[in-house]
């Protein structure tokens, strides 16, 4: 026959394990079911006139004292022949702005269109070095040349920057109206960016909320120590 207090123990460290098992479980689920991260779209509306020979325009997109990309109108004349461009010029090594292949611009600011994705995997972003052609017109011996994509009218400007080593994505609306051979009027509208790291935006939305649902992990992983 078998000592009572033996057989105490072993029901009372089975019940132990059950326990622990059922409480392990119960974290896993917590993990499983984990309540989804909601991303924000911060809008900023604006009405800012980019003006001819004025400057760089300095665009903070996120509001932390730290400019994001410069907006440059220029215009110039020498004689009977005169130039004026327009640009977008990333301020931070790692900033990009959404970009396509130009016949006469090598690779340009893309003008977007209401709608369009800006995100990971939209496939036009291109980063440079120096600043890129959203329009510029010319006249010279051969006669007058206008090139870019921005031919007048409202358009946006796909950005992708950084905030604190995590890349997020915006757009800036610009209204461009050509005044040539007297430079470009070119007024900044409205921008606005993705509160979630590496979250695509619609360009010429303002306001609502995204939801990412993260990834389970699943018992093996747990088990593994995977992170």
């Amino acid at each position: 026959m078998k000592h009572p207090a033996k057989n105490l123990s072993s029901l009372l460290e089975r019940d132990l394990n059950a326990y622990a098992l059922a409480a392990a479980a119960a974290g896993v689920g917590a993990l499983c079911f984990a309540q989804p991260a909601e991303g924000k779209i911060v809008y900023t509306p604006a009405n800012e006139k980019i003006s001819t020979d004025g400057g760089m325009f300095w665009l903070d997109v996120n509001h932390d004292g730290i400019p994001d990309f410069g907006l440059i109108n220029r215009y110039g004349r020498f004689s009977r022949f005169w130039s004026a461009t327009l640009n977008v010029v990333p301020l931070v090594r790692s900033n990009e702005f959404a970009a396509k292949r130009h016949a006469a611009a090598g690779y340009a600011a893309f003008a977007l269109t209401r709608g369009a994705k800006i995100g990971p995997s939209a496939g036009f972003q291109v980063e440079y070095s120096y600043p890129g052609v959203m329009a510029q017109a010319f006249k010279n011996a051969s006669g007058t040349i206008i090139y870019g994509y921005w031919k007048g009218g409202t358009a946006y400007l796909g950005l992708k920057f950084v905030i604190k080593g995590n890349t997020h994505y915006g757009w800036a609306r610009v209204k461009v109206t050509p005044r040539t051979p007297h430079g470009y009027n070119a007024t900044l509208t409205g921008y606005a960016y993705e509160t979630i790291a590496n979250k695509a935006i619609v360009a010429g939305r303002t306001k609502g909320t995204s939801v990412i649902n993260p990834q389970p992990k699943t018992l093996g992983g747990l088990a593994r120590g995977s992170q």
